[in-house]
């Protein structure tokens, strides 16, 4: 894609798809290196996503791709701003959707509710400077190879997934959280076929093992506004 071309909604959706790959992969090794623990940081129930990356990653591009000619000094400082916010507002989002924090940056000095970090602000600024001169040139490239008709078929695939891997996850996290949380068991005496396989798959697929093991890290406050980590509820 050349400099003055307008980017397109199927580079939007590469961009997203990308990068929520990339940036798990980024975090994964970063909190093991930090932390020495190897453990999901994905934001789905199935595949190697944390939509996360992919929206920030696609908005940053977006929004930085018209100042790219204005230098690495202004890409960095507006990933920097433009990031920042974005995670802001997807920390919101998530919690309204899931009902549980995915992060939280009160451990780290100078962070903001515990939603965004100067650290991590910092690491927008230069993961900006990066997507824009060398990671994103090479995707455009790759997307033009593809030819239209066949891109638009996997397009078309992988967004139904997506689709279904979201409901799928949203679900899960609500089961999980009711009977962790509030003690909540899926049981009822229907025949119904529907409530039956509704509360098969609540019971015997969404365990406690395996939404643990997918999103170790979900929390919430309790009436005292004290954090607790779901999984620590899990040993009592």
């Amino acid at each position: 894609m050349e400099k003055n071309n307008k980017i397109s909604i199927h580079h939007l959706f590469w961009y997203f798809l990308i990068f929520s790959i990339l940036g798990l992969v980024i975090e994964t090794i970063y909190c093991y290196c930090v932390t020495g623990v190897l453990e999901s940081r994905k934001g789905l129930i199935w595949g190697p996503f944390c939509p996360v990356y992919g929206v920030c990653g696609a908005f940053l591009i977006l929004i930085l791709d018209k100042i790219e000619s204005k230098g690495y000094v202004k890409l960095f400082i507006s990933g920097f701003v433009f990031g920042s916010i974005a995670e802001y507002i997807l920390s919101y989002c998530l919690e309204a959707i899931y009902g549980m924090k995915f992060w939280n940056y009160e451990y780290l000095n100078w962070n903001l509710n515990g939603r965004i970090s100067l650290l991590f602000s910092l690491y927008w600024g230069i993961l900006s400077v990066i997507l824009i001169k060398f990671i994103k040139p090479v995707i455009d490239k790759l997307i033009a190879k593809i030819k239209p008709h066949t891109r638009n078929i996997i397009e078309l695939g992988i967004f139904i997934f997506l689709c279904i891997d979201c409901i799928f996850t949203v679900w899960g996290i609500q089961t999980y959280q009711a009977r962790v949380i509030y003690e909540k068991e899926s049981k009822s005496n229907s025949n119904n076929i529907i409530i039956k396989l509704k509360e098969n798959i609540e019971n015997n697929y969404f365990t406690n093992e395996r939404m643990s093991r997918n999103f170790p890290n979900l929390r919430f406050k309790d009436e005292n506004g004290k954090e607790i980590w779901v999984k620590s509820l899990l040993n009592k």
